[in-house]
This record gives C-alpha cells, structure tokens and sequence, in this order.
C-alpha cells in the first residue's frame, strides 16, 4: 500500500512542464458545433442511448432552457444528413448525459478521492486533495537493475534529485510527450521504492479526471490493480469480461463501442503480482470477447493485439519492473518522492500547530538519516504522528535519533490508540501476543519478498483475520466492499509500509530468540534442521543476521537488521516495556562484541553498499568512533596523504554521503594522492551519486 499521506497540489508549482490545451471538459451546458442545423436527435425515454441515436424528421425540439445558445457562422447552411453513427462531439455528449457513465465516473472519484490509512468504517478519513502534493517525478531513470534496498537507494536518489537538474513531471501529465519528443505514448512504466507515492499518484490521476480537471479527452478509467487480480488469477475471463467484473456500472454499455474511445488501463503494483505473464510464448488474443487467463489477457493488452490504440500506465518496484520487456514500454517514468522544499510543505499542512510543524522539521533536519527518509512520503507521516505527539507532550522527552526509536515510537502510539479504541481494559500480554503474531506474519512474508497477504497467510500465523483489521494502524486492510466488485469476498492485507513490516519482523524475531525459541532463523533457510544454527546469546543472533544481510543479494534484509540491532540496546529495550511486559533486558557485552563483529566485516573485501549498511547498523548500536576518526582526518588536512584502512575507506564514504554539504564536483586527489585506484573503488557510492567527478 502505497503511499498513506501527500500534499496540497499546487498547479502553480515551478519546476513542471506547462499543461497543452486539454480539450473543453465535457459539459451538458453547452457545445460547439458547425452542424447546429442538422436534424436534432430526440431523445426516446430518460435513458438513450449512448450510442445509437434516434432521428425524426420533425421540426427541431427547442432546447431546454439550460443550454446555452452559441452564435454560428454557419446557421443558415442546408442541414448535414446524419449517419447512422453519432459525430465524435455528439457521441461525447450523449455520452455526458448517460446514467449509466455518470454513475461510473462517480464510483470512481467515491473510490479513490479518500487516502487508505484510516480504520475501515469508523467516520473518519482524509480526502485526497486536502494534503496532496505533486511528487517528484521524472523521466527515465538510471536504466540499471538496481539490486540495493530501496532505503538506500532513496538515500542515492537524496543526493541525485538536487544536483541532477532533471524536470519533473505531473502525475497528470504522464502521457503527455516531452518538447522534445516526437511519438504516441502508449504505454507508461512508473517506477518507484515502496511507500514512495505510486498509488497515490494513480488516485489523484483518477479523481482529477473524474471531477473534470485533467485529461477531458479521456473518455474511460479502468483501474485494475494487481493486488484484486491476484483473487481471480485462477479464472478465465474476456477482456470485456474482466472490464464489466471491476467496472459493473458499465455492464449495460456494449463493450465494442466503449473500445473506439479513448481508454486508459491503469495496472498498479506490478510487483504484487502472483501470477507470470509470459510475453514470448503467449497466444495472440486479439478479440475483447476472446475467454482466457487474467495473466494472459495483461500481455495481449501490453502488446498491443487487444486494443492498441488503448493507453496503459503500470505502476512497480523498481525489482518488478523487468517483468515488462522495454520494447512494450513507450515511456519510463520515475517516482523520486518528495525533495526538501515539499518535506517542509509536508509537514506544515499536516501539523495544524506551526510551532510543532517548525519543531519537528528542524529535529529532522538534525539527523541526517531521518531526513533523507522523509523522500519517502509514508516515513513522513509516521515521523509526523511521532513526533507531533512527543513534542506537544513535553519537550523534556528522549527525541528519536535513530529508525529504530522511529519506529518503535510509532508501534507503541498505534497500539495505544487501538487500545484506547476497542479494548481499554484488555490486558497488556494480548497486545504482546497479537504483535507477536504479526511479527511472525512479516518476518515470513519478508522471506518471500511479499508486501501483501491474503486470509491463508494470516491463518497460516495463527491471526484471526478480524483482530488484523483493529490493528489497521499497523496493518492496513485494503480490501473496500465499496469497491463494488463481484469477486471473493477475500480481504487483502498489508503492512502500511515496508520499514514497517521489517521493524515488526525484526521485533518478533528478537523476542523470540530472548525467549528462549533459538529455531526461530530457521525459517531463513527451512532446509536446515535448529541445530545448525548454534545461537546461545544475542551476540550469537547478531552474528548470524550480520552474517545473513552480506549474503543477500538484493538487500532484503538491510533494514531487517539495523532495526534487529537497534532493539538490542538498553534503551530501546526500556521503551518496548511500556508495550510489552517483561521484555528482556539487554546485554551490553553483547551489543560490544557485535560492534567489534561488524568493525571486522568492513575489513573485508564487501560491495560499496554492505559497507554503507553496516555504517547504519553501527548508529543503530551509538556508535561512531570510526566517524570520528575520519572527521579528524578530514579536518587535519592529512587526509590524501594516510593510507587508509578498508573500514576507514568506508567511514569516509559514509560521511560523505551523510553531510549536509552538496559536492557536485569531486576531486579524487583530495582523498588519495598514492593510489587512484583504489581511491576511485572505495569511492564509487560517492562518484555515483555526484554530477561531476
């Protein structure tokens, strides 16, 4: 679930390309014409038809006396026979006036105009328009596989954004050519880091159309998200089929005049996607009436063979979105989050109280991690639920410094409110044992690489699917029955965001582990019986995690295992008591062996980004002597002339990448005069994210 909180958009704002003239919104006040003498169409019944009207050759029917009469120059010409078909002004005009149409449209704006961060039912939610912003969208993007996590690859994106330059792009705009393009854009790839503001862009794409705003040469919507396919994936359906099964309010609409308008299928969340579409040995379907699998329906239509002159905007990860073959894919756009100017509007529109807004910013803006976080729209709105709290309680209150104190701070608010809610009386060891059971939930799913679950998953945890939903402050239920859609009455579930699903399963893995229950690692590799991982103190656990998170190629468990490390310390473990009763305390013998641990993996032979995560892991544990070492170097001026360490390399790119200070020009001899090459490799995170090096 993408993307809980934006803000107020702007259409003023600089920076995006001038809108082209959009066709006049559709209105049944009044429409010009040059035909206004044809032989007028009456209207048979309160309902007509969209698509076949009726003509007499009776005297013209006056108009109702809402229309507006419009001046023609060619009011006295010999009236145009009319064809059997309607003319495209008269077509979009009955079409304006169809109950059928109207009702649709006004599904869709019901639908999607509210955010999906509120409890299902309970009165209260925020509509979309009263704290959008537009995102920071481009075009393009490095067209590399980037197997980092997503953390850090919004900590490359931070540095990038500002000095690259690269114009960004409304979310109402995304088929719209560049000046400097010359092509139809068919089909558009978004991509984007979880929680980054996909879903949300997609939302605001679909109400501002709806109300009339944008994109009035657009005459169809069909929002057909991953996440609801996946309920169906086993079934087989025409296109037309599938289109009346999400969109009933069409059902009566013949599907063959509904194609010769201008259409756009909106695929969101191709990452959460359970089946495979296979591009190269499908079999063409070139019919909408054609049955076959959901999966393979996708493919014809991203081809091309079922409707191409239909646009499709699909959004993903970025992991997911070489499932699409580029040469299906018109434009590649990019969803970079928010840059610091819309941080700020963020949260001056979400924090009514401007003292607590400016507090809070400038806390951020302190740490350096946490401010490079906020491109992420979702981490603003946890970071706002926090902190807004903490500093209107009292100022005297220990301020998260790190994730880990982010996080748990948020866990403990949403529990509270749930508490305060549904069960005030409950005991404390309820919510330890349903935490417990999500914890478990994310840790599985984090396995897999799942963002979103289904019933079985959560059955599969012992979770009643009920209980999920009154923790909908931590996980979301995402399935709406007003979505009016005749599938399984399945609910979807997901955690509100990524960061959140890791902290959680990070929790429940170090509880358990302090427990007693030393087999909980085994389900990173089930292959292994519980004596092969011999773990008997938490500095055992830590080892083997650390251990985990080098071997992953992808970064899975990057975040994982700084949020693991961070509860390990006595402060946060005093801060988990208030939630859950009788935590173990911790070990700070242990927590000094896994710094030392960690001290002799960067002197090892690691991908640039595992050193920079094991950097984070060491914040998380407090501790930055080999910072300090490279800040005294740095301000000695001795620099260039000491050979370094691997692990002194890798605190000056950490550093680096952390100041506040903007380099776009990077001079490798202010770092090494003895040896460039090595210089250049250790400093490869750094010369990436710069303009000039």
């Amino acid at each position: 679930m993408e993307d809980s909180h934006t803000l107020q958009d702007e259409d003023a704002s600089t920076g995006h390309r001038e809108e082209p003239g959009s066709p006049v919104p559709l209105s049944c006040a009044s429409m010009r014409s040059n035909s206004s003498m044809n032989r007028p169409i009456i209207f048979q019944g309160k309902n007509p038809s969209i698509f076949r009207p009726a003509v007499h050759q009776n005297r013209p029917v006056p108009l109702p006396s809402s229309h507006v009469s419009i001046k023609s120059h060619q009011s006295m010409d010999p009236p145009i026979t009319i064809k059997d078909k309607p003319l495209p002004s008269e077509s979009r005009l009955l079409l304006c006036e169809d109950e059928s149409y109207k009702k649709y449209k006004s599904s869709l704006k019901d639908r999607f105009q509210r955010l999906s961060d509120q409890l299902p039912n309970s009165g209260q939610s925020t509509l979309l328009d009263d704290i959008y912003t537009d995102l920071y969208i481009t075009e393009g993007d490095s067209g590399e596989v980037n197997t980092e996590h997503e953390v850090r690859q919004i900590e490359m994106a931070a540095r990038t954004q500002q000095l690259m330059g690269d114009k960004s792009i409304k979310c109402n705009d995304i088929f719209k050519p560049l000046p400097e393009q010359d092509k139809l854009i068919r089909t558009v790839l978004t991509k984007g880091v979880a929680g980054i503001g996909k879903t949300v862009s997609v939302q605001k794409f679909i109400v501002d159309w709806a109300e009339g705003k944008a994109n009035q040469d657009v005459r169809f919507i069909f929002p057909l998200p991953f996440r609801e396919l996946n309920l169906i994936n086993d079934q087989s359906f025409s296109l037309e089929g599938l289109v009346h099964r999400f969109i009933p309010q069409l059902e009566k609409m013949p599907f063959i005049d509904i194609a010769e308008h201008d259409i756009v299928f909106i695929f969101d969340g191709l990452d959460e996607c359970r089946s495979v579409m296979d591009f190269k040995n499908d079999k063409i379907i070139n019919d909408v009436t054609d049955r076959t699998t959901v999966d393979m329906l996708l493919s014809n239509l991203i081809k091309g063979n079922l409707l191409p002159k239909a646009k499709i905007w699909i959004t993903s990860r970025p992991a997911a979105s070489s499932q699409i073959p580029v040469e299906f894919v018109s434009q590649v756009t990019e969803i970079r989050g928010f840059n610091d100017p819309q941080k700020v509007e963020y949260f001056q529109k979400r924090i009514r109280d401007q003292s607590l807004a400016k507090k809070t910013i400038a806390h951020l803006k302190s740490s350096r991690s946490l401010y490079i976080m906020c491109h992420i729209p979702v981490f603003c709105w946890i970071s706002a639920t926090v902190l807004e709290r903490m500093l209107r309680e009292t100022e005297d209150a220990a301020i998260p410094k790190t994730l880990t104190q982010m996080y748990t701070h948020f866990l403990i608010i949403q529990t509270s409110i749930q508490k305060e809610k549904y069960s005030p009386s409950e005991d404390k060891e309820i919510d330890k044992e349903m935490i417990l059971k999500l914890g478990h939930l994310a840790f599985r799913q984090l396995i897999k690489g799942n963002l979103i679950f289904y019933e079985e998953d959560l059955k599969d945890c012992a979770i009643d699917v009920e209980d999920a939903v009154v923790y909908s402050g931590v996980c979301t239920q995402i399935f709406r029955e007003e979505f009016e859609l005749h599938l399984r009455r399945e609910k979807v579930f997901c955690f509100v965001h990524l960061s959140i699903q890791e902290h959680l399963a990070a929790l429940y893995v170090y509880i358990s582990f302090s427990e007693g229950e030393q087999t909980v690692l085994n389900l990173w590799n089930p292959t292994k019986i519980a004596a092969a991982f011999p773990c008997l103190s938490i500095y055992d656990l830590h080892q083997s995690a650390v251990d985990k998170a080098l071997k992953s190629t992808n970064g899975q468990f990057d975040l994982f295992l700084r949020f693991l490390l961070g509860l390990s310390l006595e402060n946060n473990l005093a801060l988990l008591q208030v939630l859950l009763p009788r935590v173990a305390a911790g070990c700070t013998t242990s927590v000094e062996k896994t710094i030392d641990y960690i001290k002799i993996r960067l002197r090892m032979t690691l991908p640039p980004e595992k050193y920079i995560n094991l950097f984070h892991c060491l914040n998380e544990l407090n501790d930055s002597s080999l910072q300090d070492e490279i800040q005294t170097l740095l301000g000695s001026g001795r620099l260039s002339k000491t050979k370094l360490s691997p692990a002194q390399w890798s605190a000056l790119v950490f550093v680096l990448l952390n100041s506040d200070r903007e380099l776009s020009v990077f001079d490798l001899r202010k770092y090494s005069l003895s040896n460039a090459d090595e210089c250049l490799y250790r400093m490869l995170p750094c010369c990436r994210s710069l303009k000039n090096s």
